[in-house]
């Protein structure tokens, strides 16, 4: 038996077969079966083939990737998707088909077009040019074919050419009946050219494709290049013939149109019993008198079909561009070319269903010139009157003594196209050329909104006027100005025509801002647009240092009160308003309102989400995937972006300022109370390192400076705070970069004074301020100032002793060791009540014996008599405690 099988092993001849060969023949078994499923109407199968077909051409990614996507798989889906909208349309064959076709249709339908979004670029060249596509197809088998040599070729070619005969018999009626002016020529074609003729049709159920065409690429290949036999000629005499057959189909299609015009019996295109989609409406016939009916009714067709599915809205803008060049050529009047503007724009907007994705942008530039062209329109033409409330039926679109009357809302479209802008700022990689490029069309978008406020301040209602503000005020506010900056720094133009420039490229932005601020705020009557324009008018006050007017705006406003009912965008814009507020308050030296401003964006840890920069990780899995896509919809385009490491360095040096001296002045506090816990969380970090070397990261130069402040060496965290590594991360990004820095070393030397003073005031029994001033290179008068205030809030336990500029210390506050004790008298106060609570509970008394059946009363009392117990105790304690100072006091 063993001999028997290596004989048969001997005698079976193997094939080598490419990678390519595999996966292709595996695509294109598939395909056949799909084929055979559509021409039984069988919907299950195909949807069962289909996503096989999906498996099958993911593993042949590898393969895809290099050779590019094989022209039968495009043939296959452009096919699949067209015959799928047939059976869709038909809705007498629906009704009669079962319920699970009916089901699998309806599946089928979504998937593919779904599947199909991802090859829209090569279905479209495919269907644009099918009878190439079917050429580049067959030069791809035969490379193939050639390049995969056989031995069994000529079973193939005996098998393929087998299957061909019943191909000729089975031709269906409909495509006899379609070209019957052409049926001699046909006939006396050869056997070669129906077979390329079949292979370059487009049709989905043609009877003249045989079942193995979408067979394996092999069979292909030697069924092709048998037709090579005849003569070098051959491909050029196949392509006379496919261009002649081309022109007797379009001959036939237009004798159809003309005789079959304004009649039932006309002819129609039917692909296997399934009537076609149809076609694009021509614009108008030959002959047809161009007025205003006319051009109306064509766009009212063309309006119909907006919005249903199976339009092609690319083929619905150029048909309103082609409409509008009609109208112009015709000189039909501005109000019909208004009319149309109006469409082609809603219909740009249209062209994405999806309200998360973005305009392309070819669609875009369309979309600024056609809005550009409408306001051209509108400003030479002042009789046209366009608005909402205009009723289609009142509109007055001809030209006539009366003025035009449009229906449409400009600023609706402005607004949009702001939208839309945010929309692609969004969706663009920050860090790319791309994004820079984007970013110079907002000088467009900013152009587009000041002449549309120039309109409406003209035509416009109060209410259209402060949505217009807010839009201008919304593309201002976060901007820096540069040329104002310089003005009030004495740095301007060195030379007249510097100045004559200055002066030609229009106001300050604060004088802007306030204009139309102030405007909203008198005329407007919705909360919302009021509140964001004060949110950032504020912002822009404390972007350019004007920290008072800033603060007494938020204030008066009373925001902070109700900002929790706001929307999340205006939440938003709150939150980066407070931020900017504090950054502000920080540069002015105001340290303790920075550090309020900033505390509760960086108390709750989720600064780059409450900020709308990003949407952080770990609050993935609370949240689902629309609510994902809504909150990726509120991000503020990147460069609006505050920078959120100067941000955390900012709240962590405001709170390393008030907390150090602080922790100095109640060292031995049990209850002490934190300032940020966040500036003690960094710090708990810092003390759990094993290896203690020298700071890299911004936190840890804080949390050094921090311990160096601690022992009032101020030199050590000066160097920590301000170096070359924290000036490129922070100091440098602020537009006062030396100003800040000074005030930096100024408020770390007078708090590295007072904890000073804190820290070792009960180590001396007197100290000069010269020595002082001396050490913390303060000015005397500074020294003097810093340490009154301390004795007048009752700080510091000393006096001044005027004449000769020292300071006495009373030596009233308890040293470490006696602060030590208190802190053990208390603690064993603590452990004494504890014990008597624990041994009354196993004693039983207040009556536990007696009261046992009234549980309740017996829990009462005793916990009354335990809370005056405790009252008393505590009482007594303190009392002692006190007068154990005042002992110490007068002993002193």
């Amino acid at each position: 038996s063993n001999g028997t099988k290596m004989r048969n092993i001997e005698d079976t001849k193997r094939v080598v077969r490419s990678a390519k060969d595999k996966r292709f023949e595996e695509l294109t078994n598939i395909i056949k079966t799909i084929r055979n499923a559509m021409k039984i109407r069988d919907m299950s199968k195909c949807l069962e083939e289909f996503e096989q077909l999906y498996r099958a051409f993911l593993k042949s990614k590898t393969i895809v990737d290099k050779e590019g996507v094989p022209q039968f798989y495009i043939r296959l889906l452009a096919d699949l998707e067209d015959y799928l909208n047939q059976l869709w349309e038909d809705k007498e064959g629906k009704k009669k088909m079962n319920k699970n076709n009916a089901k699998a249709l309806s599946t089928l339908r979504q998937k593919i077009r779904k599947y199909n979004k991802d090859f829209e670029t090569e279905i479209v060249s495919y269907k644009e040019n099918p009878e190439q596509s079917a050429e580049e197809e067959e030069k791809d088998d035969i490379g193939s074919a050639s390049s995969s040599k056989s031995d069994d070729d000529e079973d193939v070619t005996a098998k393929s050419l087998m299957k061909k005969k019943p191909q000729e018999e089975e031709k269906k009626a409909p495509e006899a009946s379609k070209f019957l002016k052409g049926a001699a020529d046909e006939e006396s074609e050869s056997e070669e050219d129906e077979e390329s003729e079949d292979w370059g049709s487009d049709s989905v159920d043609s009877g003249g494709e045989s079942e193995d065409n979408e067979g394996a690429a092999a069979s292909l290949a030697v069924v092709f290049l048998k037709k090579y036999v005849y003569g070098d000629k051959q491909p050029e005499r196949k392509k006379d013939d496919r261009r002649k057959r081309h022109k007797k189909m379009e001959q036939v299609d237009e004798e159809a149109d003309e005789e079959g015009e304004g009649e039932e019996g006309g002819w129609e295109k039917v692909k296997g019993g399934v009537p076609l989609v149809k076609e694009k409406p021509k614009m108008f016939a030959k002959g047809t008198e161009i007025n205003n009916a006319v051009v109306i009714k064509k766009l009212n067709e063309i309006l119909q079909a907006r919005g249903k599915k199976g339009t092609d809205r690319s083929a619905q803008i150029e048909l309103f561009h082609a409409l509008a060049g009609i109208s112009n050529e015709n000189n039909l009047g501005e109000g019909i070319l208004v009319k149309i503007k109006f469409n082609i724009i809603a219909s740009l907007y249209d062209y994405n269903t999806n309200l998360a994705a973005f305009m392309k942008a070819e669609m875009w530039k369309k979309c600024l010139e056609c809005i550009d062209e409408l306001l051209d329109i509108l400003f030479e033409n002042s009789n046209i009157f366009i608005g909402e409330n205009i009723a289609e039926d009142s509109e007055n679109l001809a030209i006539s003594d009366q003025p035009f009357r449009v229906r449409g809302c400009i600023l609706t479209l402005v607004e949009r196209m702001d939208e839309e802008f945010t929309k692609i700022m969004q969706n663009t990689d920050p860090h790319s050329q791309e994004y820079v490029d984007n970013l110079k069309d907002e000088g467009r978008v900013c152009g587009i909104i000041d002449r549309l406020l120039q309109y409406l301040e003209s035509k416009g209602s109060t209410e259209e006027v402060c949505r217009v503000y807010l839009r201008r005020i919304m593309h201002t506010y976060y901007k820096f100005d540069y040329k104002a900056h310089r003005r009030s720094l004495g740095l301007q133009g060195e030379t007249k025509s510097e100045q004559d420039q200055e002066e030609s490229e229009g106001e300050d932005s604060a004088i802007i801002m306030d204009r139309l601020c102030k405007f909203i705020y008198a005329k407007d009557r919705t909360d919302r647009i009021r509140t964001c324009a004060i949110l950032c008018h504020i912002y822009h006050h404390a972007l350019h240092s004007r920290w008072y007017q800033a603060r007494d705006l938020m204030l008066m406003s009373h925001l902070q009160d109700n900002i929790q009912h706001a929307d999340p965008p205006v939440q938003i814009l709150y939150n980066r308003t407070m931020v900017q507020l504090g950054i502000c308050a920080f540069r002015q030296g105001m340290i303790k309102d920075a550090h309020n401003a900033l505390l509760d964006i960086q108390s709750s840890g989720r600064a780059k989400e409450l900020l709308g920069q990003g949407l952080l990780m770990r609050n993935m899995q609370e949240r689902n995937a629309e609510q994902e896509k809504i909150e990726k919809r509120r991000q503020v385009p990147f460069h609006m972006h505050i920078n959120l490491e100067l941000l955390e360095c900012v709240y962590l040096v405001s709170a390393m300022l008030l907390e150090i001296p602080y922790m100095a002045a109640h060292e031995f506090d049990a209850r002490r109370r934190m300032i940020s816990k966040q500036f003690h969380h960094q710090l708990r970090v810092g003390e759990r390192q094993p290896l203690l070397g020298p700071p890299e990261s911004m936190r840890e130069h804080v949390v050094a400076a921090s311990k160096a402040m601690k022992m009032g060496d101020w030199r050590t965290c000066h160097s920590f705070i301000i170096n070359e590594k924290m000036n490129s991360k922070v100091w440098d990004l602020f537009p006062e970069t030396q100003r800040v820095r000074e005030m930096l070393v100024r408020k770390i030397q007078e708090e590295s004074l007072r904890t000073y003073l804190f820290t070792y005031s009960s180590v001396y029994d007197s100290i000069s301020m010269a020595t002082l001033s001396e050490m913390f290179e303060l000015e005397l008068p500074t020294v003097h100032s810093i340490i009154s205030k301390m004795i007048i809030n009752e700080e510091l336990m000393a006096s001044l002793d005027q004449p000769t500029q020292t300071v006495v210390m009373h030596r009233t506050e308890p040293t470490s060791l006696q602060n030590m004790t208190l802190q053990l008298a208390e603690k064993l106060g603590g452990l004494v009540e504890n014990n008597e609570r624990v041994f009354d509970l196993k004693q039983g008394v207040y009556g536990g014996y007696f009261n046992r059946d009234q549980r309740g009363g017996y829990q009462q009392k005793q916990g009354y008599q335990r809370g005056d117990q405790k009252g008393g105790y505590q009482q007594r304690q303190n009392y002692q405690r006190g007068g154990y100072r005042n002992q110490n006091q007068s002993s002193y």
